[in-house]
């Protein structure tokens, strides 16, 4: 069983849903990424979602785009974020590491070369936002045969057709963007999406994880309570943004363990 399996199904025996923050491998500075993973497995972290820099990052919103500008400035690169999950493997074998970003990084590097290089650092999970299902199962095999989840988006948008055709490619989790619009952006329809995601589970057979919106703990514990996950990536780039770059792992540990309460029924 792979370790985002592993991960889902133990947090299910406990009646827990998982938590999944994003950051992006890179910022503010190379040297605080290793740092940040721990903070955020600190902070209650069940999977961690690695933002891999891009220059035109098109689905996200200003914060993580400021994010992905800092990465790239300090030569944040592919190769570099392999590394980063290497040395990240060395020391913690057991939390699940998901490579979020887009086509052109991977199809400079090479789908093939990609795969093995990703699997032997001890990356679990991919999700590359522009890659339609439609249009990669060629690189969801490739995926698959180095034990590597590719993983897919949904959206308010998307169609049942478009269920059933994640169902057949994509495995791990299914991200569902509960927003029109790019990261960061817009008001959560709670009740909407309380309605989307049993049927989603239903079509697509795997955990369902929100993302896109989620801002504060009231929300995460509320979205906790209808999905299989919550995925927050823009306010914890915020918190690394509102002080000194040496203090930003102790804020995120922080942010997250009121995010982890909540959501556990600790707090709302």
């Amino acid at each position: 069983m792979s370790r985002i399996a592993t991960t889902f199904a133990t947090l299910a025996a406990q009646g827990r849903k998982a938590l999944i923050p994003f950051i992006t491998a890179g910022d503010p500075h190379p040297d605080l990424s290793l740092p940040l993973m721990r903070a955020l497995v600190a902070g209650g972290a069940d999977i961690i979602e690695l933002g891999v820099p891009f220059s035109d990052p098109m689905a996200d919103g200003p914060t993580i785009q400021r994010a992905s500008e800092r990465a790239l400035a300090h030569g944040m690169s592919l190769r570099r974020v392999l590394a980063l999950v290497k040395e990240f493997r060395a020391e913690n074998a057991t939390t699940p590491v998901v490579l979020m970003g887009y086509a052109n990084p991977v199809e400079s590097y090479g789908v093939e070369e990609f795969a093995r290089d990703a699997h032997v650092a001890g990356v679990d999970g991919v999700l590359v936002v522009d890659y339609p299902p439609e249009e990669c199962a060629a690189f969801a095999v490739a995926m698959k045969q180095a034990d590597i989840d590719p993983i897919f988006l949904l959206a308010p948008t998307s169609t049942e057709k478009r269920y059933a055709e994640v169902a057949q490619i994509g495995s791990g989790y299914i991200y569902y963007v509960s927003l029109k619009g790019v990261t960061g952006s817009g008001k959560l329809d709670l009740d909407e999406v309380a309605r989307r995601i049993p049927l989603i589970r239903e079509k697509v057979g795997m955990p369902v994880g929100v993302g896109f919106g989620i801002r504060d703990a009231a929300t995460a514990a509320r979205i906790a309570a209808v999905a299989d996950a919550v995925v927050i990536g823009s306010r914890i780039i915020e918190e690394i943004e509102s002080g000194d770059a040496a203090g930003a792992p102790q804020r995120v540990t922080s942010f997250l363990n009121g995010i982890r309460a909540a959501m556990d029924g600790e707090t709302i």
